[in-house]
């Protein structure tokens, strides 16, 4: 007896709600089917199905063993799927959502090179704004999340990015370069918009790896001149001259790169997000997504640290933490 076969013919029976259902989608006779369900039952040596004149019923084995037989039947065409593509040049459409921020600054400039690698497939973006969830009509979604992932969905690691302090060089001529948090109170900072009163910043010296932050600082900043939610707003903003702008590191790259920004406290950290690209189910993935997802861990590292502040040459300066009194926690302090 071919076991798998007889599951698939006994899966078919329950979903076609016939013996002769079966038999038409699976292009056999009903005699056939009729057979592949006896040896069935015999080799388990239990009724799997009740037979009457009109209908058919399963039993409670029956139940049991359709719920694990379809499992079984799925990894087994997941299986089949993924061995008939591999030999195969991923082509067609990949539905990509993502937030807009990182395909103007990371996804953009490293298409011709995916173009060049896999010429058959093509991306659709899709770029709304803010991305809070994985969204089950794209095959890939790219989240940046601050908290541990949850839900019922792939993900797999591309980077971290820190949010970092930057100015243009033109802007720290006028003014003294701040050395620490306490400092930015003399400056303008571009902060985000809904705020009739600044928001309060905390920043946290980096310590050694695995440590907790050797000093926790918040600051007050004073009034910005610009109000925005729109970060390639803030970023033209602090390239024209205006202020101190938090950014997000991928969008800070480039112009850490040709010296147009300079990062400030690089021993301190606003904030942190872990970007994965996100699949909404894991069967039947197609080839062509496969190839999409693996090009953006093999460009962007697929690691827990910020390429981008490795590739400008100013990643977060980590520093000893100071000697603590037991019982005694960082200060708090506020400007």
């Amino acid at each position: 007896m071919d076991q798998l076969r007889a599951m698939r013919v006994f899966a078919a029976v329950i979903e076609a709600g016939s013996f002769n259902g079966a038999a038409t989608a699976l292009r056999l006779s009903p005699a056939a089917v009729t057979r592949h369900i006896a040896e069935l039952e015999d080799h388990l040596d239990a009724r799997l199905i009740n037979r009457t004149t009109r209908r058919l019923a399963l039993t409670d084995i029956g139940e049991a063993y359709l719920e694990k037989a379809r499992q079984i039947l799925t990894h087994v065409d997941e299986a089949e799927a993924l061995a008939s593509s591999a030999g195969r040049e991923p082509r067609g459409l990949v539905r990509v959502l993502v937030p807009p921020a990182f395909a103007v600054h990371q996804i953009a400039k490293h298409l011709p090179r995916f173009h060049a690698r896999f010429p058959k497939v093509s991306l659709e973006l899709t770029v709304p704004g803010a991305v809070q969830a994985v969204d089950e009509s794209q095959d890939v979604t790219i989240l940046m999340v601050d908290a541990p992932l949850q839900g019922e969905f792939i993900a797999r690691r591309l980077a971290r990015s820190e949010g970092i302090l930057c100015a243009a060089p033109e802007y720290l001529l006028r003014r003294e370069v701040p050395e620490h948090p306490r400092d930015l109170g003399s400056h303008v900072a571009l902060l985000p918009a809904g705020a009739s009163r600044p928001r309060e910043l905390t920043f946290r010296r980096s310590a050694g790896a695995g440590g907790e932050p050797s000093e926790v600082f918040r600051v007050v900043p004073r009034p910005s001149a610009l109000h925005t939610h729109h970060v390639d707003t803030h970023y033209a903003a602090a390239l024209a001259g205006l202020g101190i702008a938090g950014l997000p590191s991928f969008v800070a790259e480039e112009a850490l790169l040709e010296g147009a920004l300079v990062r400030l406290l690089p021993e301190w950290t606003v904030f942190s997000v872990m970007l994965y690209a996100a699949l909404p189910t894991r069967q039947h993935i197609p080839v062509r997504t496969r190839a999409f997802v693996d090009f953006l861990i093999e460009t962007f590292g697929g690691e827990d640290r910020d390429p981008w502040l490795l590739a400008a040459g100013c990643e977060t300066q980590l520093t000893e933490a100071p000697a603590v009194a037991a019982g005694a926690t960082p200060a708090l302090q506020n400007v």
